[in-house]
């Protein structure tokens, strides 16, 4: 009996070291994060911050999500989440920007959700409908402030770095990719050149036309000629004619 609750020794060691590593690994993976994970450049998405509550004894009571200060978004507009209040905060714009024609002077900054509640081994996602997106970036960070109701505060706020492993409190990021054809982030990317060609294509109509009435003008003038050679030319034979005859 000794020898067998010997061997069984290791087994139950390595049982209970697997069972701690488990657990220790469970809560890194449980960070706010942005969902779909990607979007198009040049265009309009809603996305989804996904948060859950990796605590055993507290809940989740506030998040907060500064928006990118490089690369300021014209249009942030939250969808109601039962349960909870939706705080948006905007700021005058160092540099004013203009979209669809017009000239924007202050943006939405921040977005603070607050008055709900996040139970331990629950998530909540808080939609956002932003655009429209830049096309001269491919990712944009946006850092999160997670609350619980014992006060603690975890600030998901480390932008991750291409080839370097993943930081201890990631921010939330969204990548930004080559729009696809046809898409709407296509046609505001190339809403310009879409522009310079119709602006070419009526240049170009409007010289044809031109042309077509200088051809329309010389026509006239040559058949109008060859009117007046035919007439003199009819009077010029009724008169030798009527000579003839006389004669």
């Amino acid at each position: 009996m000794n020898a067998m609750r010997l061997r069984r020794l290791p087994v139950l060691g390595a049982l209970t070291a697997g069972g701690l590593v488990l657990l220790t690994a469970g809560p890194a993976f449980a960070h706010v994060s942005v969902q779909p994970g990607q979007a198009e450049k040049g265009g309009y998405t809603t996305i989804n911050f996904k948060v859950p509550n990796e605590r055993d004894d507290s809940s989740t009571v506030k998040l907060e999500v500064t928006l990118p200060a490089d690369h300021p978004l014209a249009s942030v507009m939250p969808q109601p989440v039962p349960g909870w209040d939706v705080k948006v905060t905007k700021s005058k714009l160092p540099k004013p920007m203009e979209t669809h024609g017009e000239k924007i002077t202050e943006a939405v900054t921040k977005v603070t959700w607050t008055g709900g509640k996040i139970e331990p081994g629950m998530f909540q996602q808080f939609p956002l409908s932003v655009g429209q997106l830049p096309d001269d970036a491919d990712q944009l960070a946006f850092k999160a402030l997670q609350t619980y109701d014992d006060k603690e505060v975890v600030r998901w706020i480390e932008e991750p770095k291409e080839g370097a492993a993943e930081p201890e409190n990631p921010a939330p990021v969204l990548k930004l990719v080559a729009p696809a054809e046809g898409s709407d982030g296509a046609a505001a990317a190339s809403g310009q050149d879409k522009g310079s060609e119709k602006a070419g294509a009526e240049s170009s109509a409007s010289k044809d036309a031109s042309d077509d009435e200088d051809g329309s003008d010389t026509t006239a003038r040559v058949l109008g000629i060859a009117g007046i050679v035919i007439g003199a030319a009819g009077v010029v034979f009724g008169v030798v004619a009527s000579r003839r005859r006389s004669a």
